[in-house]
């Protein structure tokens, strides 16, 4: 790979679109770029550095890399945009990077980006330079040691090998290997493959409790074919199979290989405020008094959360990981009290807990999709009741009722799976104001609790009348620009003007849900499956629906607003007040309210290239 594939103009612009180099002055991005050296390294190279990395600041412009420490695990995956080098030399141990794909390097030396840092003040809020010496995430006051796993491979967490038996090994002998290799879990195997897990409560319930012969083979006691999680993948994606699901034993699989296991004390060790131990709290509770108990510990998550300065990505994930599981062990109790559902059905979450970017504060949208079998003489009696009996929970836990009544408990979102395939064929061949907003409501769908299959099926039926539906995707566009973000003419931030909240700002609806909707056409323009706003963004830029520099810049616009929304509500609860979504200004710094600034001017020119897309009738 030669120089000339990267032009000095490429890397003004660059640097003139990175979300760091960019809070610099003009003529400071023009002696930026005198002072980098590019370089470039194919896949599987080490990137080009001369000497040790952390003496040096890098920034990664095209390609993906990876950190690896002396034993060579991965210890973080880089991304175009991202800094490397001298930025984690005091938080991460990095013996060697590697090129995953081609990459194109931006390289200085420490001394230079000494000079450079300390030329420029602001940017040590980005950089971190020798004698920096920030704690890890998890040792923050009041956090929760689950909160640094985004950049964690499972990989790391597994601390052995896996103990492993054949599925006709007796109950007894499982137990005493067991207890001399002191761990709390067997991985059955069956031709080298996962077949099933035993642990130590299977033990204790399913063969103490039960009276059964402990000569009997463990097959007769596991949980077969049990989720697993791959090597590779993030330990962030372990805490919430384990908190979504309320499972503490999770094999880890490389291919087919089983390599080890994942328990939930490898990913969190506070066990109060921590997902996977209130998600398990959750479980156990068996009235509504205790669970409302349970769920008065969310703003204590939420608050540990932003201690740990934890990504607003990761923080939604996991405040939503709770919700589903109240979610969850509602509809258990709910059929404990009617019975077992004389039909299949799956309860859906939808809107922020679909996206799965909840914060402390929200009320509940939800619907239930129901078998084609349904006869409403001789099912509807069972499902208002439970429907009633989940959705007032929820209420009594603080989800309270959607004010809009976009709830299972209404009867017109409590339907068969084939009229809600008329209510998205209606609502998309006839784009109405109505019809926009319930598009926009329930298109955000995730099955919570039942038979997924019937959403799965749903969901392709609607992404398959919406892709390149150009009358109806330029009704949600109009629809769409109706969020303007908070700017006044000359580009300053115009504050509500009059009422309660004269002053401040609505973080949520003028300056998240706009990209929320703008993520949500794109998603229906696509035919993407994704729901989660940041991942309808990454398939919407991988689709060429949105450059990549643009889906990420609107993914750092939505990143930087949403963790400024979770930061200002626990700023609220710390004070003992009601959180919401409105921000004074003058609360955060001028660097703040600079980069607020910034991420509403984004968001607006992305709205302008959607509209003017939308009147040149591209779509």
């Amino acid at each position: 790979m030669n120089t000339s594939t990267f032009s000095p103009a490429d890397l003004a612009l660059a640097i003139e679109r990175h979300r760091v180099w960019s809070v610099l002055p003009p003529e400071a991005q023009s002696a930026l770029a005198r002072t980098w050296h590019i370089r470039f390294a194919r896949a599987g190279e080490p990137l080009p550095v001369d000497g040790p990395l952390h003496h040096h600041l890098c920034w990664l412009i095209k390609g993906s890399a990876a950190l690896l420490d002396e034993e060579q695990r991965l210890r973080l995956s880089l991304y175009p945009g991202d800094l490397l080098g001298l930025q984690f030399a005091a938080r991460i141990p990095v013996a060697q990077a590697n090129a995953l794909t081609d990459c194109t390097l931006a390289v200085m030396d420490e001394a230079q980006a000494l000079a450079l840092v300390q030329h420029h003040p602001v940017l040590a809020a980005f950089i971190a330079l020798p004698g920096d010496t920030p704690q890890p995430l998890a040792r923050h006051s009041g956090g929760d040691s689950a909160l640094n796993l985004m950049t964690t491979p499972v990989q790391s967490l597994v601390k052995r090998a896996p103990i492993t038996l054949p599925p006709d090994t007796p109950i007894r002998q499982a137990a005493e290997v067991m207890r001399d290799q002191r761990v709390s879990s067997v991985v059955i195997l069956q031709n080298e493959h996962l077949f099933g897990l035993i642990t130590d409560r299977d033990l204790r319930n399913r063969v103490l409790a039960a009276g059964m012969d402990s000569s009997r083979p463990i097959m007769d006691i596991a949980t077969l074919a049990p989720m697993s999680i791959p090597v590779q993948r993030p330990a962030f994606e372990a805490l919430m199979l384990m908190a979504r699901h309320n499972i503490h034993h999770v094999p880890v699989v490389d291919g087919h290989r089983v390599v080890g296991m994942l328990t939930a004390t490898d990913v969190t060790e506070q066990h109060s405020t921590s997902a996977v131990y209130l998600a398990s709290d959750i479980h156990k509770q068996s009235t509504i008094e205790g669970l409302q108990a349970s769920t008065a510990k969310i703003k204590r998550l939420q608050q540990s959360l932003a201690a740990a300065e934890s990504s607003a990505y990761s923080s939604g994930h996991i405040i939503t990981a709770i919700t589903d599981a109240v979610t969850s062990r509602l509809i258990q109790l709910a059929e404990l009290q009617f019975g077992p559902a004389p039909i299949d059905y799956v309860w859906v979450a939808a809107g922020s807990q679909a996206r799965s970017e909840q914060t402390a504060k929200t009320d509940q949208d939800n619907c239930l999709v129901l078998s084609d079998d349904y006869d409403e003489a001789a099912h509807g009696d069972y499902f208002e009741q439970f429907a009633r009996f989940v959705c007032d929970g929820l209420d009594a836990c603080g989800y309270v009722h959607c004010p809009g009544e976009m709830m299972a408990m209404t009867p017109q979102w409590r339907q068969p799976r084939k009229r809600w395939a008329e209510y998205f064929q209606r609502w998309t061949s006839q784009p109405d104001p109505k019809s926009l907003m319930l598009t926009c409501v329930f298109f955000d769908l995730r099955a919570v609790h039942g038979n997924a299959a019937m959403l799965d099926q749903l969901r392709s039926d609607v992404l398959a009348r919406t892709k390149g539906n150009s009358i109806f995707l330029a009704y949600m566009v109009g629809n769409a620009l109706t969020h303007q973000p908070p700017l006044g003419l000359f580009k300053g931030i115009s504050t509500i003007r009059s009422g309660e909240h004269k002053g401040t700002i609505d973080l949520k609806h003028t300056g998240i849900v706009p990209i929320v909707d703008m993520a949500r056409v794109y998603a229906l323009a696509g035919g993407h499956a994704e729901v989660n706003t940041h991942d309808r963004l990454a398939a919407a830029s991988a689709g060429e629906a949105i450059s990549e520099q643009s889906a990420r810049d609107l993914r750092d616009a939505l990143e930087f607003l949403a963790f400024t929304r979770i930061q200002h509500q626990t700023r609220q609860m710390a004070q003992g007040l009601p959180p919401d979504n409105f921000l004074n200004p003058d609360d955060i710094s001028n660097f703040e309210r600079t980069q607020l600034k910034d991420a509403f001017s984004v968001v607006q020119s992305l709205q302008s290239v959607l509209e003017h897309r939308y009147q040149s009738g591209r779509f």
